[in-house]
Formats: structure tokens, C-alpha cells, sequence
């Protein structure tokens, strides 16, 4: 008669095992992680994107309904109104912001209503074109306006000057973003797009 004595013995992994296992497991991370960064840089390119053609096509509408006058080429402020009164004067970061933002009359005087009920008539019948401040530049997340007036299609801000922020001319109505030194997952400079 033969005796089968239960072997208490276990089997595990041995070292070799655990070492190729680890291996294959650094391989596919060296992998896919990359792969998750440049999703983070595509979104950032893709909402400045989105941005800037949000806010051009702002400005397009309001160049149209004021006779071909740029926003920020003139003043915000001026006009009366029983609401808040824009206040930027002409070529300034206010101007083009409240002239985006609020509600105008031909000569680009702002308001936050559009009605004035004193006269009951209105006062301001354009706009709004954004429904708040001109965003931040999703890629930085400076909200300046830096507006320059030099009617330059190639305004990209001068070495060391640039905010982060946009850039705005309002002699020719181009807005970029003000990033010189930032670049996109192809190598394009956002302030080229």
C-alpha cells in the first residue's frame, strides 16, 4: 500500500517571473504615457483655438454693425445710460472688453442694458458679443489685452514683452494670443495661430 502524504509545499512566482513581469509592465507605461501628455497639450491647443475664434468672430459682428469701426478704436465711455456706463477710453484693453461685452450705440459708447427707460427708447441696440470678460488664454491663463495700434498683420510682441495673455489690434482687428515663446505639440507658436 502506498501512502499520498499531502505536500504542503505552495508554488509561487519565482524571481525571474516577477522581474519579466515588471519589465513588460515599465514598457507599456513608457508607452501610453506620453500619449496622455500630448492629450493635455491638444486640448489646451484646441480651447485656444476655439477662443480666438470665438472673440474674432466677435469683433467681425461688431465691425459690421458699427460701419466698419473696430472695437477699441474708440471710446466705451460717454454715453448715458441708467445702467453701468462703459469707461474705457479709446485704444485701451477696457474699451475693447466693454465694447464686447455690453450693449452699444453707433458711435461705440457702452452700457450693461440695452434700454433706457427714462426715454423708453433704445439706446444701445448692438450686442453684447461675448456674455463676459474676454476669457483667459487657456494655454497661460492670463487674461490680459494688450491692444496695439499699428495696423501690423504681424504683430507678434517684441522678445521679452509678451504677457501671456492676447494682443489685440485695433487698426486692423487681428487678436492673437501674446505668446511668442509658446509652442504646440507640431512645434507652432500660439501666437502664430
Amino acid at each position: 500500500m502506498t501512502l499520498h502524504i499531502p505536500s504542503n509545499r505552495q508554488r509561487g512566482f519565482t524571481l525571474v517571473e516577477l522581474l519579466i513581469v515588471a519589465i513588460i509592465l515599465a514598457i507599456l507605461a513608457a508607452i501610453v504615457v506620453p500619449q496622455f501628455a500630448s492629450t493635455t497639450d491638444d486640448a489646451r491647443s484646441a480651447a485656444l483655438r476655439s477662443n480666438l475664434a470665438g472673440i474674432r468672430s466677435a469683433i467681425d459682428l461688431y465691425t459690421q454693425q458699427h460701419g466698419g469701426v473696430l472695437p477699441g478704436s474708440s471710446a466705451a465711455s460717454g454715453g448715458t445710460c441708467s445702467g453701468t456706463a462703459g469707461t474705457g477710453a479709446a485704444d485701451s484693453a477696457a474699451a475693447v472688453n466693454e465694447q464686447l461685452r455690453y450693449y452699444s450705440n453707433v458711435q461705440g459708447q457702452t452700457c450693461s442694458i440695452s434700454d433706457d427707460p427714462a426715454g423708453g427708447v433704445v439706446e444701445y441696440p448692438f450686442g453684447p458679443y461675448i456674455k463676459a470678460d474676454i476669457p483667459a488664454n487657456p494655454v497661460t491663463g492670463v487674461t490680459t489685452v494688450t491692444v496695439v495700434t499699428s495696423g501690423d498683420l504681424a504683430m507678434r510682441a517684441p522678445a521679452g514683452t509678451a504677457t501671456g495673455g492676447w494682443r489685440y489690434d485695433d487698426t486692423s482687428g487681428k487678436f492673437i494670443a501674446d505668446d511668442a515663446t509658446g509652442v504646440d505639440g507640431n512645434g507652432t507658436n500660439y501666437d502664430l495661430y
